[in-house]
């Protein structure tokens, strides 16, 4: 049985923009993973028939899925309650696909396609491998190309990148014509509902004691249409005209150095 599996699912490739830039984050967030310090785990990239990935290192797969686009998925327009339920149940079958082709695993780890997680979960999990599983609470915040991280205290309510879970508390159907849909998008496409209902049935989960992850946001393919990082917490209008706000945002930054690097990068990651 492996430790922890790593569950990407990626979107159909009509929904993207800019395949090629996914293509690259992509590469990189598989760089992160690789560089866990303990090498118990697994891999699994779940994306559509036809779709190019980049070369794969070892312990990585790739399960080929034919969902359709979805529809709602670039609408800004759209009823935004439907445009959620579109995205959850999109992702939910993608991490089903995936965790069904990896069942034999401890723990799962939903990764979105463009963040990065540190090196010592895997190490992490193996010392407490009794346990429920853990939400990234602390995480960081980084602008794509940027030297600096914002440290961010609610992660595991703002990315998707943000749970580690023992795989038994999923509750896996024996195929996947036998998940409702409700199960697979609160249980699978929503990183905020599972929490709560695994905490209702007696399951809690901890909070990972590091910060875990790093949201990547403000490119043009952020899932959630995220911001730039400079802009919202330190140019933002609102923020200029509270002194104290704008200093309590200073207080979180943090250089991203070579050990930072290391740690979220995958090892030797250049500086």
């Amino acid at each position: 049985m492996t430790l922890v599996t790593f569950i990407i699912p990626v979107r159909h490739q009509a929904n993207s923009n800019d395949w090629p830039s996914l293509k690259s984050r992509l590469s990189q967030t598989i760089a992160s993973i690789s560089g866990q310090s303990n090498g118990d785990w697994r891999g699994v990239i779940v994306a559509n028939e036809g779709a190019d990935l980049p070369d794969l290192p070892p312990k990585f797969s790739v399960e080929r899925v034919s969902f359709p686009p979805n529809q709602l998925h670039d609408i800004n327009g759209a009823d935004r309650e439907k445009v959620y339920d579109a995205f959850r149940l999109d992702k939910g079958r993608r991490v089903l696909s995936g965790m069904l082709s990896a069942r034999d695993t401890r723990f799962f780890m939903i990764v979105d396609d463009d963040d990065f997680v540190s090196a010592n979960i895997v190490e992490f999990a193996g010392r407490n491998s009794n346990a429920n599983g853990w939400k990234i609470d602390r995480g960081y915040l980084w602008n794509e190309g940027g030297r600096l991280l914002l440290h961010h205290n609610d992660f595991a309510n703002f990315c998707g990148t943000s749970l580690i879970i023992r795989s038994d508390l999923y509750g896996l159907p024996a195929t996947f014509e036998d998940a409702d849909v409700d199960y697979i998008k609160s249980m699978l496409g929503s990183h905020v509902r599972i929490g709560k209902i695994l905490a209702d049935a007696g399951h809690p989960l901890g909070s990972l004691p590091f910060r875990g992850a790093i949201y990547r946001v403000g490119h043009s393919g952020a899932h959630s249409k995220s911001s730039n990082l400079i802009r919202t917490h330190f140019l933002n209008a609102s923020v200029l005209r509270r002194p104290r706000q704008l200093l309590a945002n200073l207080s979180r930054v943090r250089p991203l150095d070579q050990n930072l690097r290391n740690e979220f990068f995958g090892a030797h990651a250049a500086g």
